[in-house]
């Protein structure tokens, strides 16, 4: 009897970076330098998106807590990318002292290459607990069409 197991290439490159990381931040912890955290190696892009179809429109959504719909500006450019461009700001005061300091505050773009073509005109997005939705609609040369087959 052969047993299956589970092929993970970057397994142990991933326990390798965390232990780097954890080394890191105790040598450079001795000298009171906080080294930014990151959730794990090669983060992706933020804000973290997802984009799905059905046969009428195009959704995405984000995840963008803290932010307000006064910063943030969506576009629907070349009938095919999203962009996503916006601010979180910082809740802290200036003065403030930091104990510890993971979560990101400033400026972000993130520009989104859609599986299709969509109507710039007909896009509606709400913002909703902090998650972004956003609703394109597909141009009808995107929109699947039923063939008709002919008999003779």
């Amino acid at each position: 009897m052969t047993s299956l197991m589970r092929w993970e290439p970057f397994r142990e490159l991933h326990r390798e970076m965390r232990r780097l990381q954890r080394e890191m931040d105790r040598i450079f912890g001795r000298w009171g330098v906080e080294l930014p955290t990151v959730g794990v190696p090669f983060a992706a892009a933020y804000p973290p998106v997802n984009v799905w179809e059905d046969e009428e429109y195009v959704y995405a959504e984000a995840e963008l807590p803290g932010v307000s719909m006064d910063n943030l500006e969506i576009t629907v450019t070349g009938t095919n990318q999203l962009t996503i461009k916006g601010e979180r700001k910082q809740t802290a005061p200036e003065k403030a002292e930091w104990h510890r300091r993971e979560r990101a505050f400033g400026a972000f773009e993130r520009l989104v290459e859609l599986p299709v073509t969509v109507d710039p005109a007909k896009v509606e997005a709400r913002l909703d607990n902090g998650v972004l939705t956003i609703k394109m609609a597909k141009t009808a040369e995107a929109k699947p069409r039923k063939i008709v087959v002919k008999t003779e």
